[in-house]
């Protein structure tokens, strides 16, 4: 299997989340600057108009099936795809036991010491990874988990995808059903060429909630648009 193109943090979101943080830090010295020439607010009174309670039970809680939260917080690995019936595990992927953790997810870009402390800052939480080969064709999905608690990282990073996956030449790309911007890719130039053999890719980007997904696939010939498509929309209806 040819080795992976190295992807690197993109700066649109950056530059948005920098915008964005300069215009609060503007208004809100505006708005300092208003209210200290403004008169004193008289308080309101402290008796207030009885509220009727509500009749009726509670609402029930939401299910298991309905609730995302309890599935995308249990194990990660069960929303994986399936290999198919005829395909073999794949040998080449990183991690143990459908695991990976932050080191070995950081190993996989270029600079991975200054990745590691990018992903760290994203918080990312964990990764679970699966993939199969089934004659020259080989695939590995991931599903990255961030704990976005001060940062919204999961479309920050489908983002980062779309943009290097863009910037490759013969580059098609095509919506993924079922998703806001999920967007598979297929390269319609041979990446690498292996004892002889041209080896083609396609790359798929998608997220919902706190979860960033991303496919590869490769082949010794250029892969359809049905392929990549299929899994990467089976892959988010799993979530």
């Amino acid at each position: 299997m040819p080795e992976r193109p190295a992807r690197r943090r993109g700066r649109t979101t950056l530059l948005i989340a920098t915008a964005a943080v300069l215009g609060l830090v503007a208004g809100t010295c505006v708005g300092y600057l208003v209210q200290a020439d403004r008169d004193p607010t008289p308080l309101p009174s402290l008796s207030q108009v009885t509220l009727a309670q509500a009749e009726g039970e509670a609402p029930e809680p939401l299910s298991a099936a309905r609730d995302r939260r309890v599935r995308t917080d249990g194990d990660l690995r069960k929303l994986l795809l399936k290999k198919p019936k005829g395909a073999k595990e794949a040998e080449f992927l990183t991690g143990g036991d459908g695991w990976m953790d932050l080191a070995g997810y950081a190993a996989e870009y270029d600079e991975s010491g200054n990745m590691f402390g990018s992903f760290l800052g994203s918080e990312f939480r964990r990764a679970a990874v699966t993939g199969w080969e089934a004659g020259d064709t080989s695939v590995e999905i991931r599903l990255v988990q961030y704990r976005q608690e001060e940062t919204v990282a999961a479309p920050e990073a489908a983002e980062n995808g779309h943009y290097w996956a863009e910037q490759e030449d013969g580059t098609k790309s095509y919506p993924v059903p079922g998703t806001g911007d999920g967007t598979a890719y297929v390269h319609t130039e041979p990446v690498a060429e292996l004892e002889g053999v041209s080896a083609y890719n396609a790359e798929a980007y998608a997220w919902r909630g706190d979860i960033a997904m991303e496919i590869w696939v490769y082949d010794s010939k250029p892969i359809s648009k049905q392929l990549i498509v299929d899994l990467a929309k089976r892959q988010m209806e799993q979530l």
